[in-house]
């Protein structure tokens, strides 16, 4: 059973907008960092973003810089991917993560992981 759960996947158009969201039915949020990652089909999973568990501190991977931002409500339990002006090849299963800390490679620190939700971009 995934300890996170991550919601709001679909089908959005280029240059459209999503916002994805990450959750721990079971336990809290606030004290944890929390990664965003993606993995397309045929390829490698790729760190996308990292928010530091104040939310003080965010990281972009390049290919999202300007597009993504990632923020967080430890009130609700929740944390959040908004995605604007999407491109096909952001296409992929999104995953949420939690861990102690932002690595700079977001995984390296990562103890709890989600199942993923799936981000189509298409036309």
């Amino acid at each position: 059973q995934s300890q996170l759960v991550e919601s709001g996947g679909g089908l959005v158009e280029p240059g459209g907008s999503l916002k994805i969201s990450c959750t721990a039915p079971e336990f809290r949020l606030y004290s944890y960092a929390i990664g965003w990652f993606r993995q397309a089909p045929g390829k490698e999973r790729e760190g996308v973003s990292c928010i530091s568990s104040s939310g003080f501190s965010t990281y972009y991977s390049d290919s999202v810089k300007g597009r993504f931002n990632v923020s967080r409500d430890n009130a609700k339990n929740t944390v959040f991917l908004q995605m604007d002006d999407v491109k096909p090849e952001d296409t992929a299963v999104y995953s949420c993560a939690a861990g102690p800390y932002c690595a700079s490679d977001y995984a390296l620190a990562m103890k709890y992981w989600g199942k993923g939700t799936l981000v189509t971009v298409s036309s």
